[in-house]
């Protein structure tokens, strides 16, 4: 396949029909198939291999995403988080350790829909915990299961049920189902005032803070520029990590005296090491956002 070769996409009004159709075309991969494409991934950065790998998964990420159609987001979206989550799997996947990419692959896909969901279901942010996340995607699950619920609402024992199966507080599963099942209020809602022409709700709202779009996407590259960091840090050795993070990681930053007594040799010694170090990490982190870009949808 062309390393030019882009990977099918929904768009929020196209047809789920034809998008199945589109990615069934691609085919499904026998082990040891799979097992060359991830070899020549990992070893070689061959990106058409990489290509194959994802695009012979997309009807696995359409499956999973299809699993959370109740929280009344866009399918698109849904697919297009997913394939995100696939195409990371991916990246990190090791082909020497015996395992499917389908089945390494499920929890990135998973995660990143996930993500997703928590990030888009509501204005107010739903929680970030492992705990609050299991409570989140497993809660209406779990309420559908008890057949005597008064009016949507748990009783104290139905409460203590829920929070020991999945092994949070009774006043997390309270919050959560005075969250959900309250939902959001529309900007968009009409209100008056004596004497006054109607408006909307968020007419009379005001915040002067960063619009919503350039936070998200500052901390998205905060994020990412994270990550690639603490894994380009893996590229180093014990040492020369200890002086990177203690010279140019650390608030404030250690002295060279102070980093030569350590390991007791000179200060010119720690110097050099702190150079041959940040040049190291410096082509590691450039080498590592070179591949993501190699595997982002154009």
């Amino acid at each position: 396949m062309s390393k030019n070769a882009l990977i099918p996409s929904l768009s929020p009004d196209g047809n789920l029909s034809r998008y199945l159709d589109q990615i069934r075309q691609f085919p499904m991969l026998e082990p040891d198939e799979e097992f060359k494409l991830a070899k020549s991934w990992k070893d070689k950065g061959d990106v058409d291999a990489a290509h194959q790998l994802v695009t012979s998964h997309l009807r696995l990420v359409a499956k999973i995403a299809m699993g959370y159609r109740g929280y009344g987001l866009p399918m698109a979206d849904l697919i297009s988080e997913g394939n995100l989550g696939m195409m990371h799997a991916v990246k990190k996947f090791e082909p020497d350790k015996g395992f499917r990419l389908a089945t390494y692959a499920m929890w990135w896909i998973k995660a990143a829909i996930q993500e997703y969901i928590l990030r888009s279901w509501s204005l107010v942010k739903i929680g970030t915990t492992s705990a609050q996340k299991k409570l989140f995607f497993n809660l209406r699950r779990l309420k559908n299961k008890i057949q005597d619920v008064d009016d949507g609402h748990l009783k104290d024992e139905q409460i203590t049920h829920i929070a020991e199966t999945l092994d949070v507080s009774e006043q997390d599963v309270i919050s959560m189902e005075q969250r959900m099942a309250g939902g959001d209020h529309s900007l968009n809602a009409t209100i008056s005032r004596d004497g006054e022409q109607p408006t909307e709700w968020q007419d009379w709202l005001e915040d002067d803070r960063v619009d919503q779009e350039t936070s998200f996407a500052e901390a998205e590259e905060y994020n990412a520029r994270k990550s690639l960091m603490v894994e380009a840090l893996q590229e180093l050795n014990e040492r020369e990590q200890r002086i990177i993070e203690a010279r140019r990681l650390a608030e404030p930053p250690l002295t060279l005296e102070e980093l030569a007594t350590e390991f007791g040799v000179s200060r010119e010694r720690v110097r050099q090491i702190e150079v041959r170090a940040f040049e190291k990490l410096a082509e590691a982190v450039r080498a590592r956002a070179s591949d993501m870009k190699l595997l982002s949808v154009e």
